[in-house]
């Protein structure tokens, strides 16, 4: 007789999947940010990234929590779980480097988005990506 692990509880496996599902939707988050820095919201886009943070932790602990419980119930992992931890810290490490670079160079990023909302054509545009390229390696440079 083969010694077979049951599948998760649904109350368990419902949590990883709502873990999966706040993963991916951190990640789609992060996606739409630069549409938010092309249109001048560039405090928005400090929020939509302590969110998109903070959606990623919740899946984390949502989908750590959802494995615990399975292997105190004797049961195998819920699906996804794993993934979802993978997701979820991909998540939190984009979502980190993201709000420490709006920190660092949040000036040069409100130029930048300030001179977007003004440029019509797309000479305009590069002109604008270059301004803050040359303001970022400044900054960086400790000038």
């Amino acid at each position: 007789m083969q010694n077979r692990r049951v599948g998760p509880d649904p109350a368990v496996q419902q949590r990883a999947t709502a873990a999966l599902l706040l993963a991916l939707l951190s990640l789609f988050g992060l996606l739409g940010l630069s549409n938010l820095l092309r249109f001048g919201n560039v405090h928005r886009l400090s929020y939509v990234v302590a969110c998109t943070l903070l959606v990623a932790v919740l899946a984390i602990q949502l989908a750590s929590t959802a494995i615990t419980r399975a292997r105190r119930g004797g049961t195998r992992s819920p699906r996804g779980s794993v993934l979802t931890i993978v997701i979820g810290s991909i998540g939190v490490l984009l979502s980190a480097i993201l709000l420490i670079g709006f920190v660092v160079f949040s000036k040069q990023l409100a130029t930048y988005s300030q001179c977007l909302s003004g440029a019509s054509t797309h000479t305009a545009q590069q002109a604008c990506q270059d301004q803050l390229t040359r303001a970022v390696r400044s900054q960086s440079a400790g000038r």
